[in-house]
Formats: structure tokens, sequence, C-alpha cells
């Protein structure tokens, strides 16, 4: 057993995920997406982009996570272009034609 998996399976152990509100909740299960607050986005756990930056020692502060893709959706949180390429593709396209919806009725 991996120590990570040790310590999620250790009674009593709870973690800081966000609900769909974006507020803070204890969790006796760690979250499956982590996202960052200030960029509002969120991606896999294992994600290159985050990764790296965590590295280099930004990100941490502002690191959040989520127990599914629909409560960081919920949250005002995008996908990650990195890691979620295609459901970012997806997020980019709706919010383009709800952009060029909003520039059609305003002027």
């Amino acid at each position: 057993m991996t120590s990570a998996r040790a310590a999620a399976d250790s009674p009593g152990r709870t973690y800081t995920l966000l609900g769909p509100d974006g507020q803070p909740y204890r969790s006796p299960a760690p979250g499956t997406l982590g996202g960052h607050r200030r960029g509002r986005l969120y991606g896999r756990l294992d994600c290159p982009s985050a990764l790296r930056a965590i590295a280099r020692g930004h990100y941490v502060g502002h690191r959040v996570f989520f127990p599914d893709e629909a409560t960081a959706v919920a949250a005002g949180y995008r996908p990650c272009a990195v890691c979620l390429p295609a459901t970012y593709a997806r997020w980019k396209a709706i919010a383009q034609e709800a952009d060029g919806s909003r520039k059609r009725t305003a002027g």
C-alpha cells in the first residue's frame, strides 16, 4: 500500500474540498481533481503544468480540490487546457458562442 493510499485510509483523516458553492468543507475522501483558486481552473491531480508550477514553488498557496468535475464546474472553475484538452475545447467553444450571443444582442 502506498503512503498516500495509507493516509487516505487512516481513520479520522479528512480533506478540505470545495463544494459547488465555492465554499470549503471537510470530507473523509480526498478530491479527484485539483484546481487553482486565482486562475479559476481545474484539472487532473497529475497535470504536468500544475506539477511544474508546484515544483517551482508556485501554485500551492492557491491550490484547491474538488470531489468531481460537476462540482468544479458548479463552483465556476474551467477545465485545464493541458491535462483536459477535449473538455477545455468544449468549454471554450461554449464560452465563445455565449460571448458572440451577448455581442449580437448588445449591439
